[in-house]
């Protein structure tokens, strides 16, 4: 990409006691992140100045009130101040209200920017859940954050790994209530949300696998009967609705094809079968994308790692990946 097309990409700096500040200062070293997009940190000057220094990894920081005014040129950290924390106070590795809150705050200004049309895409960093929670918020996780802040309250939410690209019907509820979900209506409705989502990501030519939830597809009824009583007949009803999808496949066999290009995306059932699936393949570059806000949101797929905060050993390998898909994707997907 060329200067004139690149987007600009928000990126939250997530929670200050964990890896998210020290991923984003070395992705933002590599200059190959700019090839593609405008990145733009929003989140505490202080938090920037004081990981710099304790990683000894100096960079410009230009401090900006509008994402116009930015530089976006390697060396230079192009951030917008959100909230206030005492930077100082803060510990690493540690689970602490200011900083979840601290958190919040950047992820909020990120997405009044995105509302604005101010950027393109958010790229975000590892939060914690009960820093979010020790700070008062309701809203633990980041797509139910931005669910309520930008009032959409159900959206998709995928993952990509090496081509392979998987759908979820369900995200965080226990296995017993994911079981239970699904059910032939449900299992429909997230069919044509999917759909929607891969005619925006223009993968409207390629096949929709719905994964099975019992071994083997449970044989036909003989260990659960889910894939007879709801899976096929939701869908044959969307086929029946000229929608290109099949299933259910064998979720032991699914994947694999998925990753050999048999289909476009894979609908997987509950959290941990395609989770497990995609991070087995490539655990750095498997990036959650959210689909169905009024813009693309990717992150990197893991934790703030307080074990290893403030020792400077985080990779940045997922952080890059994240921005340089929320680039490429910003590039002709709006929401």
């Amino acid at each position: 990409m060329n200067g004139m097309q690149r987007k600009v990409i928000g990126i939250p700096m997530g929670d200050p006691a964990g890896i998210g500040p020290e991923i984003i200062v070395k992705a933002l070293k590599d200059g190959q992140v700019y090839s593609g997009c405008k990145p733009l940190v929003a989140g505490n000057h202080r938090v920037f100045t004081r990981i710099m220094k304790h990683l000894n990894m100096p960079m410009s920081i230009h401090l900006i009130d509008d994402p116009a005014q930015g530089k976006y040129t390697p060396g230079t950290l192009d951030l917008i101040q959100a909230g206030d924390c005492d930077a100082d106070s803060l510990h690493f590795g540690e689970i602490q209200a200011a900083a979840g809150r601290a958190a919040y705050d950047a992820i909020r200004k990120t997405c009044d920017l995105a509302l604005a049309g101010s950027v393109a895409a958010i790229a975000t960093t590892p939060i914690n859940k009960e820093a979010i929670r020790a700070a008062g918020i309701s809203c633990i996780g980041h797509t139910e954050m931005l669910a309520d802040l930008t009032g959409c309250p159900d959206p998709l939410t995928m993952f990509q790994v090496h081509g392979m690209r998987v759908f979820f019907m369900s995200r965080h509820v226990s296995l017993m209530q994911a079981c239970a979900l699904v059910t032939r209506e449900r299992v429909i409705h997230t069919i044509l949300k999917c759909r929607k989502a891969m005619e925006q990501l223009r993968l409207g030519d390629k096949i929709l696998a719905v994964a099975g939830l019992n071994p083997h597809n449970g044989e036909h009824g003989l260990f659960g009967d889910e894939e007879v009583r709801e899976i096929e007949p939701a869908v044959r009803e969307a086929r029946e609705m000229g929608i290109a999808c099949t299933g259910p496949v064998p979720a032991d066999s699914v994947f694999h094809q998925a990753l050999q290009g048999r289909y476009g995306a894979v609908l997987s059932l509950y959290h941990d079968q395609g989770h497990i699936a995609t991070k087995t393949v490539d655990f750095e570059k498997t990036i959650s994308i959210t689909l169905g806000l009024p813009f693309i949101r990717t992150s990197v797929d893991h934790g703030t790692a307080f074990d290893i905060a403030g020792r400077g050993i985080a990779s940045a390998v997922s952080m890059q990946e994240a921005i340089r898909l929320a680039g490429e994707y910003a590039s002709y997907v709006s929401g």
